[in-house]
């Protein structure tokens, strides 16, 4: 295994059922469920509402925890011994999240480009996660523990599934509805 980074992100919905997603300026284009990287000393779920915050400008309620997705490069060769290759292993805890009713949206940071998606009409060009932890999170999974991999080299946004036709990754354990 390479190094670790830890992520979050959050499946956000709306009382339509659509979903939340961030288009970030670079890594491919491809859309992302808003989130980001662990602080030192930081809770996952305390880091989930700070990164959603910080790109959205919106308060959220966390409903629970979707899974746990590690986000490996199964086909890069192994690094050297004592060595770390060259992109890090991700691990996104991923959360069913809601708007706040009671939050009016602050200004947002920038670097991403937000827009509610119905749930049966997502853009193709989804991160290998995102489409993972959408499937799980609309299906009304909780607890998953899944692999998804890279996909072309591309990089993963933190806190971001394969394009058309190309499988995620396996199921670690077995999903609890």
């Amino acid at each position: 295994m390479s190094a670790l980074t830890w992520a979050v992100a959050a499946v956000v919905t709306d009382p339509a059922g659509r979903v939340l997603l961030c288009r970030q300026s670079g890594g491919g284009r491809r859309w992302a469920l808003p989130g980001g990287r662990l602080r030192r000393d930081e809770s996952p779920p305390a880091a989930a509402r700070r990164e959603i915050r910080a790109e959205t400008g919106w308060e959220v309620d966390l409903v629970d925890l979707v899974g746990l997705y590690r986000l490996g490069d199964t086909a890069a060769p192994p690094p050297p011994a004592g060595r770390c290759g060259a992109l890090p292993d991700v691990l996104v805890h991923v959360f069913r999240a809601q708007v706040r009713a009671d939050a009016a949206a602050d200004a947002t940071a920038g670097g991403c480009q937000l827009d509610w998606h119905p749930a049966d009409a997502l853009p193709e060009a989804l991160t290998p996660t995102t489409r993972a932890a959408v499937a799980d999170a609309l299906a009304g999974r909780s607890g998953v523990l899944r692999e998804t991999t890279r996909v072309g080299g591309d990089v993963e946004p933190a806190g971001a599934a394969p394009p058309p036709g190309q499988r995620a990754g396996g199921e670690l354990g077995t999903p609890r509805r």
